[in-house]
């Protein structure tokens, strides 16, 4: 049964936000805790002496940071608030669960989570200057928005690391506990994807006049977006020999952020985008562990002829 939930969690923890909308969207303000409670377990296992800057974080790096904008601006010319979800699917760093898929894959794991914290670290650097640029709201300057984005961000985002390895090297003993409990961030994951899915559920339902033509953009331009961003990722992975891990790195998000951001400093209907993320890029990991799997089968096969 245990395992059974485990291998579900992901659908069973959206149906449940789904059903239970009404309750689980008062639990919003949670998100940002439970979002950096899982960076720090996932930042406690990452060494400072795995940090290996490579060509293909660079390159990876500006195709997330300039690419935010550029969907951004093209899509704008269709609908503003698409092109907000279109933004932030791009913008958002990547999952603290893709270092997982990676190794399945056969990727390069330690190439993966050096990734992981390059892009937390320049999405909370540019976060606060792009959203004020973008965002609906108009009562704040620039430089208030900003220095409130700073404020909001910068712990979600990079308190985690410095409190993870202030504990590695100053309370090394309380560090190795936290080490036997890495599986506590994968439920956690699972309690904020049922409150985040809740909260859009709850925005969706008590909009005034819907007719659900820009949700349907949204969730269109998510798939776009997120099949782009894996295979743009994969051939330039291909061009250093490990396809595998740069298209984890650009394609696989931390839809759970993303959704947060987005109702906390855009327009809230774009949230929908990175909600409809959450099925497209676990779509595409299916499909890629299950074409693993079948060349793991062949090469056993061919093995035991020879």
């Amino acid at each position: 049964m245990l395992q059974f939930i485990k291998d579900w969690m992901l659908p069973l923890a959206m149906l449940t936000g789904v059903i239970t909308y009404p309750w689980v969207s008062q639990l919003t303000f949670l998100t940002p805790y439970l979002i950096f409670t899982m960076l720090f377990v996932t930042f406690c296992k990452l060494s400072p002496s795995d940090i290996h800057i490579r060509p293909e974080h660079i390159w990876l790096l500006l195709i997330q940071m300039v690419g935010c904008l550029v969907a951004y601006g093209l899509v704008w010319l269709y609908d503003p608030v698409v092109a907000q979800g279109a933004f932030i699917c791009v913008l958002v760093p990547t999952a603290t669960s893709a270092a997982v898929i990676t190794g399945m894959l056969g990727g390069n794991v330690a190439f993966l989570t050096t990734y992981l914290l390059v892009c937390n670290i320049a999405v909370a650097v540019a976060a606060p200057a792009l959203f004020p640029l973008i965002g609906p709201d108009q009562e704040l300057s620039f430089i208030q928005a900003f220095l409130y984005i700073c404020r909001e961000v910068g712990p979600v985002l990079l308190f985690p690391l410095a409190l993870a390895w202030f504990m590695r090297y100053f309370i090394p003993k309380i560090h190795q506990k936290l080490l036997r409990i890495h599986r506590l961030s994968f439920y956690l994951w699972a309690v904020a994807l049922t409150i985040v899915t809740g909260s859009t559920v709850h925005f969706l339902v008590n909009q005034e006049n819907p007719d659900y033509s820009t949700e349907i953009g949204l969730a269109v331009v998510s798939l776009v977006i997120c099949v782009g961003q894996f295979l743009l990722g994969r051939r330039i992975g291909r061009r250093y020999g490990d396809p595998v891990s740069s298209g984890q790195g650009l394609g696989q998000k931390n839809t759970i952020l993303a959704i947060w951001m987005a109702q906390t400093y855009l327009n809230p209907i774009s949230s929908v985008a990175p909600a409809a993320y959450v099925l497209w890029q676990n779509s595409i990991n299916s499909y890629q562990l299950w074409l693993k799997g079948k060349q793991l089968k062949r090469e056993k096969r061919n093995s035991t002829i020879i």
